[in-house]
């Protein structure tokens, strides 16, 4: 059964292919689905693989913002869901608490053994996915009004995960908010090369199982940002606890904390939500950006998975009011339910990695795209 939920507008999956290569009308069978011939718009079918795929471009504005004027006119009353909630700082601090616990269990536990595995992947992987998320939640300023508070704690949130991630990931993210789609500022779209690379099966397979590290990296090669002090804090203070743990509780407990992290952005139920946001998994038959809309390029998940990752699967809402808090989304949704129950949803995030990697339509070229246009260079952003 497909994890995928969509109007039946949408027609059988096909591959996209940009206009400005388009000649004559020509009948093509792809290398990725020989069973399909296809009559189309297109380059030949030995074209090079860039002129066979490529992402749905728009000049269209990103839904969002419209979304969210349209609900405000309807329902002014939605600002009133919007601010911290104090219930975060506990909860994280509660998470954290665990993973220390749990490493410190495992200090003299070998890391070839199934308990390490096991402990690691069912609570370290689950533990550590909540805290990338409680980061994200930070990154938004919705557990403290100051955000020098929120900047402090992420730095608190990061110790399970091991490396100094939370002062990059929240200017980032903020870009990412601010230029959904942006070809240079949005650093959550994979780049070219990437989908020239990995959209086939096994390409799918590795990018799904090492989703961490493209998250991680790709960012820095795409656009830079400045480093202040809050990175300088995020850096000393992750080597100083992971020096202690070292010292102290030796190199399987820090192992686990890192091992932890990997797995949490790697093949596990809750990773599913870094496909499952944006991707579109059910592509329309056809597509012209000259006159069509693009495809839906934003997800919901109203799953029971909500419950371990901050309500992150509520990403439609999320991104029409990123200063509502997790703990208000379903609120939200059920006060503008008619803006929402017509969209596109996911069933079920362990069925969008499935269908995500065998999907033969499904590749790293699916996901909308939107020139540059701003003038504002991503190393002078300073998030607040």
């Amino acid at each position: 059964m497909s994890s995928f939920s969509t109007p039946s507008s949408y027609g059988s999956p096909t591959i996209n292919l940009p206009t400005e290569f388009s000649e004559k009308m020509t009948t093509i069978i792809h290398r990725k689905i020989p069973d399909q011939p296809l009559e189309v718009e297109s380059p030949a079918a030995d074209s090079s693989i860039e002129k066979l795929n490529d992402f749905y471009w728009t000049d269209k504005a990103e839904p969002h913002a419209i979304r969210r004027k349209q609900i405000l006119k309807k329902y002014p009353q939605i600002t009133k869901l919007t601010g911290p909630e104090p219930l975060t700082k506990y909860i994280i601090f509660g998470v954290v608490s665990l993973q220390l616990l749990v490493a410190y269990n495992l200090r003299n536990t070998s890391f070839w053994s199934w308990k390490f595995f096991l402990s690691s992947y069912i609570i370290g992987a689950t533990a550590n996915q909540n805290c990338f998320l409680a980061i994200h939640e930070l990154s938004h300023n919705l557990a403290f009004k100051k955000p020098i508070h929120n900047k402090l704690y992420a730095i608190f949130a990061n110790i399970p995960i091991g490396i100094p991630y939370s002062a990059s990931f929240r200017p980032y993210h903020q870009l990412h908010h601010k230029f959904q789609g942006d070809e240079i500022l949005d650093t959550d779209l994979p780049t070219r090369y990437e989908a020239i690379i990995l959209s086939n099966i096994l390409g799918k397979a590795f990018f799904a199982t090492c989703q961490i590290f493209f998250y991680a990296l790709r960012p820095m090669f795409i656009t830079q940002i400045k480093f202040t002090y809050i990175h300088l804090l995020n850096v000393a203070f992750q080597v100083f606890i992971d020096y202690l743990m070292v010292k102290y509780w030796g190199g399987n407990a820090l192992l686990y904390f890192v091992f932890s992290s990997f797995l949490a952005g790697s093949l596990h139920p809750c990773s599913g939500h870094f496909i499952a946001e944006h991707y579109i998994l059910s592509p329309p038959s056809s597509y012209n950006p000259q006159t069509d809309l693009p495809p839906v390029e934003t997800y919901s998940y109203y799953g029971i998975l909500n419950v371990l990752t901050w309500n992150v699967g509520l990403h439609n809402e999320h991104h029409d009011f990123p200063y509502i808090a997790w703990s208000k989304l379903f609120e939200l949704n059920k006060v503008a339910n008619e803006f929402y129950r017509d969209l596109p949803e996911h069933k079920s995030w362990c069925m969008v990695i499935v269908d995500f990697i065998l999907g033969k339509d499904v590749t790293l070229w699916n996901r909308v795209k939107r020139k540059n246009k701003s003038e504002m260079k991503s190393k002078d952003y300073i998030s607040y």
